[in-house]
């Protein structure tokens, strides 16, 4: 019931839309307002809050389903819930949940992460970004890049040195709310993919962020964002599978419709072998990633799980797109074909939230290798 909900709102308010959002490079912020009313942002926030109370990542999932099988790749509903919003639920301290966590659930305002610069990808303990302390608060100066939800963000976790001579131990993590002085916007970033999306660069020149705005204790950043990310991969495998599977489902209703030498592009055998050998992987997919969510659901979901969900969910949506593309023919060069902006989005899928290298460097290390 609840993902056929999810389906109609979708078809209602975000698909009709989504074409003219790709264009802006932004989605309109009346769209997260609905969706707070639905209730879709949030679900673990408690009824204090204004949240559901609902600790069932299946519910998280179904949403990054539903966007993806459609195409709204431009939604960042998923980065607000499943990825910054653990960073406050877990680390946050009672006032700071009642000053931020309901217009976050009511979808008054938007969350982003920002770890990424441009000297420092993957590699965290290498940023820049520095907040040093001045009193009863931090003085941040730096730049971030590639930051979702970069453009209409309103709260900002915000990954900072506090401590320049150590290296993991020196991160903290600081909360940047839009209209602080010397918090500024960059350019909003022109993509291959994902077109609808605002990824943006961020820039903190002499930011004074209130010491009442660290996340947890300082210095212990780098602990947070390892205990998080496994969610946020997670998330990254569950939307590649359904992309996957919404590319197959449109391919296979083209090459059943579509004729060469006399019959049906589908009733070839290497059409045939293609889609089975697709539709085989997908279901491993599904298979493996259902197992994961009810893992992160018990809690018992490792590092390394998450990095084999990420890494391979991510390159089996990038392959099969590739094939269905293919299948396509010239028409799915075209980008009035949809299978064409589903190759182009599932790219990134590969890089962000640690790159797929990165992955199974985690993965060998946890082997103990």
């Amino acid at each position: 019931m609840f993902r056929e909900t999810v389906r109609a709102f979708i078809e209602k308010h975000v698909t009709p839309f989504h074409a003219q959002w790709e264009k802006d490079g932004m989605v309109s912020r009346e769209v997260w307002r609905k969706a707070g009313d639905m209730g879709f942002l949030c679900f673990d926030a408690p009824e204090e809050y204004g949240g559901a109370g609902i600790a069932d990542f299946r519910y998280n999932a179904i949403v990054t389903e539903e966007l993806w099988r459609s195409g709204s790749t431009g939604i960042g509903w998923g980065l607000h819930s499943d990825i910054v919003f653990p960073y406050l639920m877990q680390y946050a301290n009672d006032e700071q949940k009642k000053r931020w966590l309901p217009k976050l659930i009511a979808g008054e305002h938007i969350m982003a992460i920002a770890m990424s610069e441009p000297a420092a990808g993957s590699d965290l303990a290498g940023i820049r970004a520095t907040a040093t302390r001045d009193g009863d608060a931090y003085i941040v100066n730096g730049s971030k890049t590639f930051i979702t939800n970069g453009i209409m963000s309103d709260i900002v976790v915000t990954v900072v040195k506090t401590n320049r001579e150590l290296k993991h131990k020196g991160i903290s993590l600081l909360v940047l709310e839009r209209g602080m002085e010397g918090f500024e916007r960059g350019r909003k970033l022109d993509k291959i993919g994902l077109k609808a999306q605002d990824t943006a660069e961020l820039f903190f020149d002499n930011v004074r962020v209130p010491r009442e705005n660290v996340l947890g204790q300082e210095g212990k950043g780098f602990v947070y964002l390892m205990q998080q990310l496994p969610q946020e991969r997670l998330h990254v495998a569950i939307g590649a599978v359904a992309a996957a599977d919404a590319a197959l489902e449109m391919t296979l209703k083209y090459v059943q419709e579509r004729h060469a030498f006399g019959k049906p592009v589908g009733s070839f055998q290497n059409s045939r072998f293609k889609v089975a050998e697709m539709k085989t992987e997908i279901e491993i997919g599904y298979a493996f990633i259902d197992k994961c969510i009810l893992a992160l659901n018990a809690k018992q979901l490792t590092t390394e799980e998450a990095s084999m969900a990420k890494w391979w969910a991510t390159d089996l949506q990038k392959r099969v797109t590739d094939q269905c593309l293919q299948l396509f023919g010239g028409y799915g060069y075209m980008t009035e074909y949809p299978i064409s902006k589903a190759y182009l989005d599932a790219r990134v899928q590969a890089i962000y939230a640690g790159t797929n290298e990165i992955m199974k460097e985690v993965i060998g290390r946890g082997m103990g290798l």
